[in-house]
This record gives C-alpha cells, sequence and structure tokens, in this order.
C-alpha cells in the first residue's frame, strides 16, 4: 500500500484550511516560522491616503486610540483578504492589488498627485518604496509590525511544503534543506525566495493560502 503524502505548512492553518488538506488524505504537519508583533507608533502626519500590504499592519493599526481618524481617508493595499479585513472595520478602499508591484503601478500611473501613508512591517520588501520614490511620489512611513523568524528543525519527510513569505522561507532554511519537495509558494515574491536553492515550484494563481492549498491537493491527485 501507498504510503499517504505528507505536507508541511510553515504556518498554522485555519481549521478549514487544514482540514481540505485531510479530506484530501494528506497527512500534515504545521510550525509557525515566523512570529509577527505589532511595534509601538504614533500616529502623526498621516496624509491623504493610507496603504496596506498585508493584514499584520492593519490589525496592528486597529487597536490605536486615534483610528477613528484614519477611516475618514482612502486606502489602497495588497490582498484580498486585506481588503476584506479593511471593509468590515469601517475603511473605505480606493484600489487593491494581488501584488505590491502592481499597486505601485497604479498609484504611480493614475494617481501619482496624491499623497499616501504607508503602514509597514520591518521586513517589508523595497518594492513599493521604491517604485513611489522613484515616481516623485509623496508619502511617508510608519512601521507598525515586527517580524522575526522562528526556526525549527522538520525531521519527518514530507513531499511537499506550503510557504507564505519569503521571510517564512528564510526562517525553513536556517534549519532545514530542500531536496525533491515540491514547494507551494503564495506569490512571486515568495518564489524568488526559493528560486537559488530549488526549481521544484509551484506559484498559486491568486496570493491566497486557500489557493496554495487547492495548487497543492491537485498537484499531488
Amino acid at each position: 500500500m501507498q504510503n499517504p503524502i505528507s505536507i508541511l505548512s510553515t504556518k498554522i492553518l485555519l481549521s478549514n484550511q487544514k482540514q481540505a488538506l485531510l479530506d484530501a488524505g494528506f497527512l500534515v504537519t504545521e510550525a509557525n516560522f515566523i512570529k509577527t508583533e505589532n511595534s509601538d507608533f504614533d500616529l502623526k502626519e498621516i496624509n491623504d491616503n493610507l496603504i496596506f500590504t498585508s493584514q499584520n499592519a492593519v490589525q496592528s493599526v486597529l487597536p490605536h486610540p486615534k483610528i477613528g481618524e484614519l477611516k475618514s481617508k482612502n486606502v489602497f493595499c495588497v490582498g484580498m483578504k486585506t481588503k476584506a479585513l479593511l471593509n468590515e472595520n469601517g475603511f473605505k478602499v480606493t484600489a487593491y492589488t494581488g501584488y505590491a508591484s502592481d499597486l505601485a503601478e497604479i498609484i504611480t500611473l493614475i494617481y501619482s498627485k496624491e499623497s499616501y501613508t504607508f503602514f509597514s512591517g520591518n521586513l517589508r520588501r523595497e518594492t513599493l518604496p521604491e517604485a513611489l520614490a522613484a515616481a516623485k511620489v509623496n508619502f511617508n512611513e510608519i512601521q507598525v509590525y515586527e517580524t522575526s523568524l522562528t526556526p525549527q528543525k522538520i525531521k519527518t519527510p514530507v513531499d511537499g511544503i506550503l510557504f507564505f513569505s519569503p521571510s517564512g522561507v528564510e526562517s525553513f532554511l536556517k534549519d532545514n534543506k530542500i531536496k525533491g519537495e515540491i514547494c507551494f509558494c503564495i506569490g512571486n515574491t515568495t518564489a524568488e525566495a526559493l528560486e537559488k536553492t530549488t526549481k521544484n515550484i509551484i506559484v498559486a494563481d491568486q496570493p491566497s493560502v486557500e489557493d496554495v492549498i487547492e495548487d497543492c491537493i491537485n498537484e499531488f491527485k
């Protein structure tokens, strides 16, 4: 009898996400390879428009006493779930995209005369700030959360690995090697972090956890 397919998720999944893999007959190992924590920050010098590139940034800003002032501003964001979280909490989302590079393009081509405040984390990519600076868009940046790596050794062999961020890739590779496993990535920037290590990469069509899981199930079925 063939051994069941074994999958490692580099973050703890929601119960319904994990269940989809279990229903496909897979063995699932989960571990959080990164940790995020809210930073202390001041909300001063806030520009007319806000930029969020992750749910973590939104969740860090929501408890702030001045959150009411922010809700009157237009928001530009990356990710369907980031948009949903903003909408649920009374923000007005003007534009959203799947990737920071696409958002940079929309802002620099259509909304370049506006001013922006970008809420970011300590490990954020340079994609968006560099594009805005190059196009001379008026923006400032406030770091609202901190991501730290939590590497750990995975001792059981797996057939597939689910990756959700470049920092998750970096953390995994500190204590583990990738051999023949198929790596399923939430997006292109995550895949780029793996390119020097393996060519065995599948990138989700849409940057969501569900799409990564769907790709994994389809590949092994």
